[in-house]
């Protein structure tokens, strides 16, 4: 039984408020601009430590997968953080609860993911049907940007930093990274040949990194309390919390 202190989703249930001044009293975007002055090698390093990895299914290392990204991208061309929010198999509604009720989170994790990898920009791909989470999501990004979370020298870090709410249109093979990343450049979403894997050839030709919402949203939690707090959770070589 995992123990209250430990939960890192502390308003799943939608008991409190989801907006900027009440996340923030729940411990969102505290020390921020901190975390990102420890650099992006520090950053990749404490997530491979903390033993956390994809939270979407597939179970992939997830900052051995951030490593992969190249630190200067051929020809000066930006990279991308891509979340993946299309929750679409029948049952799921993990990542729909952090969107509607703790959304903040996966905002912070996402520039601090981005920046770990250089990103220029992160592009959250949410499920058409989502329309109530869509509007939370929207609410709380537009509430970091008017606060200097995210944008132009996003938290005070000195580093610019954009969020982008996209929707897609019910497709069920979006889902898959490859498809999602043709859907959101606006082709037909069906999953591309491999290689070139996205991290060499992703969105728009560039350099580009898909995630799970959770995945995402946990990263500023664990660096705040270590790698060491979250790889204790669990079980070997499967550690950390996960929301059923």
């Amino acid at each position: 039984m995992l123990d209250d202190k430990d939960r890192i989703f502390t308003n799943l249930y939608g008991y409190q408020s989801a907006d900027l001044a009440a996340a923030r009293r729940r411990g969102d975007w505290d020390g921020t601009k901190d975390i990102i002055a420890r650099g992006q090698d520090w950053i990749i390093a404490q997530i491979k430590e903390s033993g956390l990895r994809g939270r979407g299914g597939a179970g992939f290392p997830t900052g051995l997968k951030w490593s992969f990204m190249p630190k200067e991208p051929p020809g000066g061309k930006p990279s991308y953080l891509i979340i993946n929010a299309d929750e679409s198999e029948p049952g799921t509604c993990k990542d729909r609860d952090i969107m509607r009720h703790d959304p903040h989170k996966l905002i912070e994790g996402a520039l601090i993911a981005g920046f770990a990898m250089r990103a220029k920009a992160a592009y959250i791909y949410i499920r058409g049907e989502f329309v109530e989470e869509a509007k939370c999501l929207q609410r709380a990004v537009d509430e970091a940007y008017d606060a200097g979370l995210i944008g132009r020298n996003a938290a005070g870090s000195g580093y610019d930093y954009d969020v982008y709410v996209h929707r897609g249109a019910g497709a069920y093979i979006c889902g898959e990274e490859t498809a999602l990343i043709e859907s959101l450049e606006g082709k037909k979403g069906q999953p591309r040949l491999k290689p070139p894997f996205p991290a060499n050839v992703g969105a728009w030709g560039c350099p580009s990194t898909v995630n799970n919402v959770e995945s995402i949203a946990v990263a500023p939690t664990i660096l705040r309390r270590g790698a060491a707090w979250f790889a204790d959770l669990g079980r070997p070589n499967n550690t950390g919390t996960k929301l059923f």
